[in-house]
């Protein structure tokens, strides 16, 4: 491996290890959200459509939201929800 790759491997990964919110805080949160998705998509009658939505609605903004803890889409700082 070459030094560049190796320091923007280095840097990525001391991106991820100072970030705020620890690795383990962040696989909570996805358990939990896993765990309630789960628990709406078995036990709530909803039409299958509405299900797929809700689930679309539900990974997109976990992927979003994951892209921004790991500091890859730096630039949604100023889009407030």
């Amino acid at each position: 491996m070459c030094n560049i790759e190796l320091g923007l491997r280095n840097t990525f990964v001391q991106r991820i290890i100072n970030q705020n919110m620890p690795l383990l805080t962040i696989i909570s949160v996805l358990l939990v959200v896993g765990v309630l998705l789960w628990l709406v998509n078995t036990y709530l009658p909803m039409d299958r459509k509405i299900k797929s939505i809700l689930n679309a609605v539900v990974v997109i903004v976990v992927v979003i939201w994951l892209l921004k803890v790991f500091g890859v889409l730096g630039s949604l700082n100023n889009v407030h929800i």
